[in-house]
């Protein structure tokens, strides 16, 4: 962690700096809320500075923390909690803030003292909000650049969702608070660029416009792009550039030129002066434009502590700008306020270009506890009850105090359908079909469904369950081809829809269903959502839904059509490395189905683990190569069926058992033909193969991990699919990358051969593209009989 030497970090100047982050003009009625927005400094500097300089650290590694990062927001996020918001609202926090957030809440009494010395420790208060892990209460966790930014669009969507379902409306403003910089991340603007964002009106950004990334000063930061960016958007503009003392500065004669100068000056020159003494200040400020002479002789009357702090005044800084800032607000359309601040601000790190990281010394420390009147020996105090500032507190804590949310059991989700298919049929087709099966079969679990895609339903199978149960839309829009008979997607959009269609952008999709799959906790309404999407395109999403599942949210994404099976369209649309998804992402179930009734299956205990403590998220990789569903062979006994329905939720089974077997062909999804078909050839030579079918590879590691104690999942399925008495040379093949399946040798210490994707695909036809991948059924074939010599 930085730490820059206190001679380049003080302002060079002798001059009194103001020590309040909103100390303009000395106004009466906001001295308490001033000396509340002191005191957030203080703690959050305060919280940041004890991980660093007064805590124990044996291991050498730093702690870090973003001392200048929360000055910046402390004056826009006093003016929030103490005044503006209420009970319904919610906000999600820059991650860099999050000192900031625990010091507010510990000053309206819900985050217990003894948390604040936890900053980054285990255990503790953790680096960025965190919905599920931090004991101080966050509403959205942030922390992955541009994912929490854009969470409460997607919770906005959420919570008027589950208003179709109540019938009541319960709806607060969703507020986000971002830094300048963050707007560089793409899923920023894939969120605010979705036509279905436009009606949100509850959305409210606060962009904290300091004009700093990690590394420097940024050159190219101009509010005019980014408001013209957001206005093209619908979005309502509020900037917030200047406090009352400079704009009563410019009010004077040759303030005109001022506002020009100031206006028109690069960020680093800017930034630049914030470092400078009155005396520098009365040199470098007017410049050598047109208006210099103006400026020079406007400064000349000023003394030097208003030119000192005049030039800071900066709008993200002013209450009285903010709170016209806010009043404002229309909500019939999503408001982004851009308030210019300055990285620093109050501290004696101000401005400088390398603040990011650093820390303030011991020595500054202790003279900022100085200019405050803290203790730096017992720096955690609170404000007495009956002072101005404990009156404001208690107001605040009452009006933001929530209900508990009531712990509602999700509906009964059934575990079988009670289908035996027959015929030919795909895995992608369905699942379309299991979700209008289940309209029947469980009406009250199929109303919590919702779908959403970004712009592939058709294409991944949805039109029926689309038609059936509508679009939803924030509003009843006429379908204007509802009458057209030639027309076999209807798209039919009121409130009461199940299913939301986004445009191309997989992070929104995920980002959608992570909220989604949040509402049960927030507002005591359980959902299923399902998100539809290319495979391919799941590893760009994956990062974005990965983070959705760290915040809580429990989703199911189906990722359709998958691997080199889909061959005609090439190597930019095959998957090679989804497969493996199941061994690595934490909170999340994978399954990847051979059968028609393994996916209905696999579907239905997915939807069972969501919308609960503990649940968990499932991927479902799904194809369109048909496969003869009589490969199956689902036994006729309920007893024997129900067996083999458990086995495959719990990740794989013994399909095909050959007496007196010599090798194990195991495989899963859509390679189940080629695999059986290997086994016949191999019999007809006088090889007798079992056949393996695996479900998910994801289980089946964890059983195999239970059985050496290193997991506490369940391991009776590896007894049931892989017996010792039946343990031979095994070869596995799948439609992904070969080391997904690779660990099953392992199981009984078998010689193994491992067949699979590992370079990038090309279009051709299904044998040709197989051969060249060596998955076919004479490769499997030929190391088979490697194998068994």
């Amino acid at each position: 962690m930085n730490t820059i030497p206190a001679a380049i970090l003080q302002p060079t100047t002798a001059v009194d700096l103001p020590t309040t982050t909103g100390a303009t003009v000395g106004r009466g009625p906001d001295d308490a809320l001033r000396e509340i927005e002191q005191r957030v400094l203080w703690l959050a500097t305060s919280i940041v500075h004890h991980a660093n300089r007064v805590r124990p650290n044996t291991s050498g590694i730093k702690v870090g923390g973003h001392q200048a990062s929360s000055a910046s927001m402390v004056t826009i996020m006093t003016s929030l909690w103490f005044e503006q918001l209420r009970a319904e609202d919610r906000v999600s926090v820059k991650p860099h803030a999050s000192p900031v957030l625990h010091a507010i809440n510990y000053l309206l009494g819900t985050l217990d003292e003894r948390y604040l010395t936890t900053l980054r420790q285990f255990g503790g208060l953790q680096s960025y909000p965190s919905r599920s892990k931090d004991p101080d209460p966050a509403d959205y966790s942030t922390g992955s650049v541009g994912i929490g930014a854009t969470a409460p669009i997607w919770g906005a969507m959420s919570r008027r969702y589950t208003e179709t379902l109540t019938g009541t409306p319960n709806r607060g403003r969703q507020y986000s608070l971002l830094g300048d910089a963050e707007l560089d991340e793409g899923a920023i603007w894939e969120a605010v660029l979705d036509s279905a964002v436009q009606d949100l009106g509850e959305i409210v950004w606060i962009v904290d416009l300091n004009r700093q990334s990690l590394d420097r000063v940024v050159p190219n930061i101009a509010a005019g792009k980014i408001e013209k960016l957001f206005d093209a958007a619908g979005w309502q503009v509020i900037t917030v550039r200047f406090g009352h003392l400079l704009e009563s500065l410019m009010a004077r004669q040759g303030g005109d030129a001022l506002r020009r100068r100031i206006v028109d000056m690069s960020n680093a020159e800017y930034q630049r002066l914030l470092r400078c003494s009155p005396d520098e200040l009365r040199l470098r400020l007017p410049g050598a434009g047109d208006g210099a002479a103006a400026v020079a002789a406007l400064i000349a009357a000023i003394d030097d502590a208003t030119l000192a702090a005049g030039i800071r005044n900066l709008g993200g800084h002013d209450l009285d700008a903010l709170r016209a800032a806010y009043a404002q607000i229309d909500d019939t359309r999503p408001t982004v306020i851009l308030a210019y601040t300055v990285k620093g601000h109050g501290l004696p790190i101000e401005g400088h270009p390398q603040n990011h990281s650093s820390l303030l010394t011991v020595e500054q420390y202790e003279g900022l506890a100085a200019s405050f009147g803290e203790r730096t020996d017992a720096p955690w105090s609170r404000f007495a009850p009956e002072s101005g500032a404990g009156v404001i507190c208690e107001a605040a804590a009452s009006r933001l105090e929530r209900p508990a949310i009531p712990a509602l059991a999700p509906p009964m989700v059934p575990t079988d359908l009670g289908h035996t298919p027959t015929g030919s049929a795909t895995t992608q087709a369905a699942l379309g079909r299991a979700l209008l099966d289940l309209t029947r079969v469980a009406p009250e679990a199929a109303r919590r469904v919702v779908t959403v895609s970004p712009d592939v339903s058709s294409s991944t199978n949805l039109a029926g369950w689309i038609n059936k149960v509508g679009v939803w839309s924030t509003q009843e829009r006429h379908d204007w081809f509802d009458d057209d008979g030639e027309t076999l997607l209807h798209w039919r959009e009121r409130p009461t829809g199940q299913h939301i269609e986004l445009g191309i952008a997989e992070v929104n999709l995920v980002s959608l269903i992570s909220e989604l799959g949040t509402t049960w906790s927030r507002w005591g309404e359980t959902l299923f959502p399902i998100g539809t999407i290319y495979d391919p395109f799941v590893e760009r999403a994956l990062e974005p839904w990965s983070y959705g599942m760290y915040a809580g949210g429990q989703s199911i994404l189906v990722g359709t059509p998958s691997g080199v099976t889909l061959a005609p369209e090439g190597g930019a649309h095959q998957s090679i490395k989804t497969p493996s998804i199941g061994l690595e992402q934490p909170e999340c179930i994978s399954y990847e189905p051979g059968f028609v009734v393994d996916v209905e299956w696999t579907l239905l205990a997915a939807m069972g683990q969501l919308g609960r403590p503990g649940g968990k998220s499932a991927y479902l990789r799904l194809s369109t190569r048909p496969v003869d569903q009589k490969l199956a062979a689902i036994p006729a006994d309920p007893a024997a069926r129900e067996r083999r329905r458990r086995q495959v939720v719990a990740g794989g089974y013994l399909l095909r058992a050959a007496t007196d077997p010599q090798t194990t062909i195991v495989t899963m999804g859509a390679m189940i033909t080629d695999a059986l078909a290997a086994a016949d050839r191999l019999e007809a030579m006088g090889v007798r193969a079992d056949v393996v079918c695996v479900t998910s590879a994801g289980l089946l590691f964890e059983a195999a991990q239970s059985r050496h104690g290193e997991s506490d999942a369940p391991s009776w399925i590896i007894d049931q699919a892989f017996p010792t008495d039946r343990a031979r040379p095994m070869v596995t093949v799948l439609d992904g990358h070969p080391h997904t399946l690779a660990f099953l040798a392992g199981i009984n210490r078998v010689k193994a051969r491992h067949l699979g994707v590992s370079r990038f695909g090309q279009a051709g036809d299904l044998k040709s593209v197989y051969r060249y991948h060596g998955i076919d059924t004479e490769s499997i074939v030929r190391a088979a009989l490697d194998l068994v010599g």
